[in-house]
Order: C-alpha cells, then structure tokens, then sequence
C-alpha cells in the first residue's frame, strides 16, 4: 500500500492556506523556477518552451496563469514576469534559477521541482529523498532574506499518467521511442509483479518529494504556501496532456494547474 502525503504534512500545508483577502497594489516582479511543466515546455508547439502558457508566468489567456490572476486582482505586475523554469531540471537546478530570481528582485516565486528528479532511466538514478530536501532548503535559505513570498506547487502524480495514458497505443509509442521516464512509463502494458512494484516505489517517491517540500515550506515561514497536494491528486486525463509527448501538460494542463494552485493573497509590498 502506498502512503499519501500524511497527516501532519497535510495539517501543517493547510496552515498556508489563509482566508482569501484582497490584493493590495504594490509593485511586484513574479519569477517562476522549476523545470519543463513551469515553462510551459510542448504546450503550444513541438518540443519547444512555451512560457506563454505557463501556468505561473504566462500571459496567454487560455491558460489565465498566477501572472494573469494577479494582474486581475489589481496586483502591479504588468510586465514583470520573469520564467526561469527549463526543460530537464531537477532540484539541483534549483539553486541556479533561485539566484536568477534574486537578480530580477522577484518578491513573489513560484515553484515546481521534483519530477525530473523521479524521471529517470532507472530506479537508482533517482534523487534521494534527502538530497532533495537540502536542495529545496538552500534554494530556500537563499532567497528567505530577500522576504519573497513563495508559492509551492505539488508535483503530478505520474502513476496516474501511466494509467489513463497505457492503454493509448500513441502515448505508449511516444513513451518508448522518446524514452520518457522510464522509471514510471517502461513496459506499459505489462502486469509483472516486478512492474507493478517499480510503478509504486517511484510514485512513492515522487509522494516523499512531495512531503519534503511542504514541511520545507513551513521551515520557510509565514510568506511560504504550498497546496497542500492539490495537484498531485487531481484527476486528471489525457485530454490535458499534450499530444507531441503525451507527457507535459497542454494548454488545459497549464490552467488547470493554475486553477488549483492559486489563492487570492496579500501581494508582497
């Protein structure tokens, strides 16, 4: 059986989420740090960047980004989005984009790291769980004293990605020949005990990554949300998934990510 984020990881994700209050009208530059889902990467297009339709700082108003609801909550961003998001990332990325975002003076910062770190070629090639926490609480540590507030993002369920994209004989195709992460989407098809296993240790690893950020979150303090696993658990199919890799989200994807991920907040001053 494998264990959901727990309880007090929940309890304490729930705290970063205050009541709604209004946005007040102070300057702000947003930056988005993460890898290809943060940069919106085959969104629009084959195999390319599409920061447009980021869900954090693109300005495509199919997507209707945290960029796009700050702006309509009155935010002073009009602009000053800055995405330092890229393909292939992984936590170890984090730190290079997190002093990208100090030099653009970005006080509020999304991020979603963590599934490069699971997607890999093999089981022992993935992050280790530890690792990826120190990483997460240098980035962190870094930009605590520039007083940003951050919004933290849970990183998809990629078992779920594997099941309702396995019995499409295209997804399965682009999986293969691509060899997209292998250590969820190898052997599709097969029921082996050996794969089953594999499937469920690299989920539960991607819900330890999961775990790690939210407690890292509350370590950062009061100007630190997480969403407390909405997007990790929302059901998503392969509608949101974009065609040229049936893997990264598609414009739907992106918004839907936006739309769970957000909560009118106080902007930084």
């Amino acid at each position: 059986m494998i264990k959901k984020i727990t309880p007090v990881v929940a309890a304490a994700a729930l705290l970063l989420w205050p009541g709604t209050v209004h946005a007040t009208a102070q300057p702000i530059t947003m930056a988005a740090l993460g890898d290809s889902i943060s940069a919106g990467f085959n969104a629009c297009g084959w195999y390319v960047a599409c920061t447009s339709r980021s869900w954090s700082a693109g300005d495509h108003k199919e997507v209707d980004s945290h960029y796009l609801r700050l702006l309509a909550d009155g935010a002073d961003v009009k602009g000053r989005n800055r995405n330092f998001a890229y393909n292939g990332a992984t936590s170890e990325d984090l730190m290079e984009q997190t002093e990208e975002a100090i030099k653009a003076k970005a006080n509020y910062v999304t991020i979603l790291i963590g599934a490069q770190d699971a997607c890999v070629r093999t089981e022992q090639q993935m992050t280790p769980v530890a690792t990826y926490r120190a990483r997460v609480d240098a980035a962190l540590a870094k930009l605590a004293p520039t007083g940003a507030q951050v919004r933290i993002v849970s990183i998809p369920d990629l078992k779920r990605l594997w099941r309702v994209g396995k019995s499409n004989a295209i997804a399965r195709a682009f999986w293969g020949i691509a060899r997209i992460c292998q250590t969820m989407l190898a052997n599709p098809t097969s029921t082996a005990q050996k794969d089953e296993d594999r499937r469920d240790r690299v989920r539960a690893r991607v819900v330890a990554y999961n775990n790690e950020m939210a407690k890292a979150c509350v370590a950062y303090g009061a100007n630190c949300r997480y969403d407390n696993g909405e997007v990790f658990r929302f059901p998503f199919t392969l509608s949101m998934v974009s065609k040229w890799d049936y893997f990264h989200p598609n414009a739907e994807g992106q918004r839907t990510i936006a739309r769970l991920s957000f909560q009118t907040s106080e902007v930084p001053v």
